[in-house]
């Protein structure tokens, strides 16, 4: 179950050619690859490119219709090796995923690829994470492309580009027997646009054919002595054909300017946010006419020398955008115009950060820095348009900052976010299953001492922040396991690793609980099962305990781990069970058994739980059946107030609340409306012994007779007795004294036994 459907979008993937296709930019992708006659795709999910996978799963019935076979990799090694395909015939083959880290996963694949070349076009689909926006290290797919070779398109942002640039990939790819990256940001990915469609193109040789006829060159196959000559190959052959098709064929492009003297190079990728940049100084119109001239890199690796000459020739400076280190460009640029004698001024990271993202803001100030030392007239005389104004209401969390920031900006001046806006750090998910993990990891920390814990990727690793803060360290996606082994030492604590099921399927199974196996660690793996691949849209895996058409799942993790010899396993089959979870991880860290520990925690990832359950409760409440839907709450008059269970939760849906009794000022615990009614809270506050205020309520829609009749009776009762307590809490406001009772020795507070007496002087 992905995180949404594409089933009716990918409908019009079979539009005719000549017909204006209007959608997403992976659905522009996808029908890409069609109108190019792939003969197969495969791929792993991960942000930005999860979706594209999406639609390539609601999309297959199309792919089958025109022979295309679409095959979701176990990971991204997997996927790049089914490129291997394409070395031998002349099919062409796409694959994707998340870079960088999945390029890393698919390195050896790749280098291997790159090095023996490709007869039919090979084009990797890559979601350039970074930025802001990413949730990975700060790295950029641009080294793996130069270290292998591989030649690399950034496409400007906008459907026709990216359409134009995958049909251009497998070409390049053809002509220089080399594998193409095609790189997508972050925006380019779910940017909506409109091209104009070609017709969609069955394979025209297919792996039918490959099959039926196989073919065996030694000379593409990395082993010496021909592994030594690929380079040499690269370098004499491949690289020219590449920069010959890339200078015919215009996959760059230049942009006139009425400023001849200056000039801005660029990747394509930012194209739009310069534009922007160059408009909000008055130097650039909506239509993306700019007045100083542009040259636009949509092919990022390899650079073409004399485009390089070309543009930069017989001008004063050049500004050179580009994102993130190290500077790849400004270096090369720097060396094409040494060795050209052309003595224009470039500056890059001078006047742009060394990192992080390019916005306009950040664009807008560069070029500004540039203008003011190349075309000071341009600032004086154009009309800037002025950037939309910051906030500058300060947040009821920090008024005291906010004011104090609000004093040092001066007249006019925009204020930094961070002194006015609460920090907002991820978590996990109202009514997440590995909530209560983590809750009794912490309750067992509490009764044995702290532990040392590895981390993983996935929903799990939220667990480093508060209120958990559990996890030392994240070592790569399926790697929690592997990166304990050094910590396999005799005596004193036992070390903690933690893998998700989707880490575990993709690397966890060998490197992780196979090498500790291998090596006899003594240390206590939690396998976080929640049904799917959650973290990356909630695909199936073979874990999962859906029904899937097309897909062999239920294949049970304690199979597979008992399978390569852990002999201690425990099963956690609802992890919302606190007190059993505490138990389990209580027994690993403390039992005398010698070796590896492995437990699984399993329950449904509530957000795909969620998809799946409320269009059948709808369904079912339109026709008129009983539904019950269950909540949690807190009694106010119960609460402590002292907030525990909110330390222990971390519920998004657990906050504060005014407790609505005179007496009892400082706010209590709430559940808002967000509740889905997992249970956690109440079972982590029995757990943990902490205040029982916490309930369950039930909502029942479509009731039945008797239902009604008791609602109406529990009403009255209840309005009853609430209107009896209203009116004490009046009373005891207008005569104080009320809440006081004479005894020998003068007045005293009003006990328990004495709840119930009223004395009036």
């Amino acid at each position: 179950m992905a995180e949404r459907s594409f089933a009716r979008e990918v409908q019009t993937l079979r539009v005719p050619a000549g017909s204006t296709f209007h959608g997403e930019g992976i659905l522009a992708v996808t029908k890409a690859l069609l109108e190019a006659g792939v003969s197969y795709v495969s791929g792993y999910q991960g942000s930005p490119i999860s979706h594209l996978m999406d639609v390539l799963s609601d999309a297959q019935p199309i792919l089958e219709e025109l022979g295309v076979y679409f095959e979701p990799a176990a990971n991204e090694a997997t996927a790049a090796a089914t490129l291997s395909a394409s070395v031998m015939y002349p099919v062409r083959g796409a694959v994707t995923w998340k870079s960088t880290v999945g390029t890393n996963v698919a390195s050896d694949a790749l280098a291997n690829l790159s090095s023996g070349g490709v007869t039919g076009g090979a084009l990797i689909i890559v979601g350039e994470d970074y930025g802001e926006g990413s949730s990975i290290m700060q790295e950029r797919t641009h080294a793996f492309a130069m270290k292998s070779q591989m030649w690399l398109l950034d496409p400007r942002p906008n459907l026709p580009g990216i359409v134009q640039a995958v049909h251009d990939g497998f070409e390049l790819s053809e002509v220089s027997h080399t594998p193409v990256m095609l790189q997508l940001r972050i925006r380019s990915c779910h940017l909506h646009g409109s091209f104009v469609t070609r017709e969609n193109r069955r394979p025209t040789y297919t792996l039918q054919q490959a099959l039926e006829s196989p073919q065996r060159d030694t000379d593409r196959i990395v082993l010496p002595p021909a592994s030594f000559l690929h380079e040499r190959e690269k370098v004499d052959e491949r690289w020219p054909a590449a920069v010959k098709f890339i200078t015919e064929r215009g996959l760059n492009e230049f942009f006139d300017g009425e400023r001849e003297d200056l000039g801005i190079v660029m990747l394509g990728g930012h194209y739009n946010n310069v534009l922007r940049a160059l408009r909000l100084l008055g130097l650039a119109d909506l239509f993306g006419a700019s007045r100083i001239p542009l040259y636009v890199m949509n092919v990022a690796y390899p650079v073409v020398d004399a485009e390089i000459e070309r543009f930069c020739r017989g001008k004063k400076a050049v500004l050179l955008v580009e994102e993130g280190q190290p500077d790849f460009h400004e270096q090369a640029l720097s060396k094409i115009l040494r060795r050209a004698g052309i003595d224009t001024v470039l500056h890059g990271k001078d006047l742009l950060p060394m990192g992080g993202d390019y916005s306009v803001a950040v664009l807008r100030d560069g070029l500004r820095a540039f203008l003011e030392r190349h075309y000071p007239a341009a600032l004086a005389t154009a009309v800037p348009m002025a950037m939309p104004a910051r906030a500058r209401t300060p947040v009821p969390a920090a008024p005291a900052a906010a004011e104090a920031a609000e004093a040092a900006a001066g007249p006019g001046e925009e204020l930094p976010l961070d002194d006015l806006l609460p920090r907002r750090l991820p978590g996990l998910c109202v009514g997440c299953p590995e909530r209560p993990i983590f809750s009794s990891l912490k309750l067992v920390e509490g009764e044995i001492g702290r532990h040392h814990v590895s981390a993983d990727i996935g929903c799990h690793l939220f667990s480093i922040l508060p209120p958990f803060e559990i996890g030392a360290t994240t070592m790569g996606y399926g790697l929690g396991v592997a990166s304990a082994s050094a910590f396999n030492v005799k005596g004193g604590k036992r070390a903690i690793a933690f893998v998700g099921d989707g880490g575990f399927w993709h690397n966890g199974l060998s490197s992780g609980i196979g090498n500790a196996v291998f090596n006899r660690n003594d240390g206590v793996t939690v396998i976080v099962d929640n049904n799917y691949s959650a973290a990356t849209g909630g695909q199936d895996i073979l874990s999962s305990r859906a029904v899937n058409p097309r897909r062999s799942t239920m294949h049970p993790i304690e199979r597979a781990v008992r399978g390569v010899g852990v002999e201690w396993v425990r099963l956690v089959d609802r992890t919302y069970d606190v007190a059993r979870m505490r138990a389990t991880l209580r027994e690993a860290m403390t039992t005398d058994y010698q070796g590896p520990k492995v437990i699984i925690a399993q329950s449904e990832c509530m957000l795909n739980r969620q998809r799946r359950e409320k269009p059948l409760a709808a369904a079912a409440l339109k026709a008129g059946e009983r539904i019950v839907k269950e909540r949690f709450g807190v009694d106010a008059a119960v609460c402590s107030g002292d907030h525990a269970c909110m330390r222990v939760s971390g519920c998004p849906s657990l906050t504060l609340a005014p407790s609505g009794d005179p007496l009892k000022p400082d706010p209590v615990a709430h559940v808002d409306e967000h509740c889905v009614a997992c249970g956690h809270c109440g079972e982590v506050a029995d757990a943990a012994v902490l205040c029982p205020s916490f309930y369950k309520a039930q909502w029942v829609r479509n009731p039945r007779g008797l239902e009604r009749w008791l609602h109406r009776l529990r009403a009255r009762v209840v309005g009853w007795m609430q209107a009896r307590h209203a009116a004490g809490l009046r009373r005891r406001a207008l005569y104080p004294q009320e809440s006081e009772v004479r005894a020998p020795g003068g007045p005293q507070a009003l006990t328990p036994e004495h709840a119930v007496r009223r004395v009036v002087p």
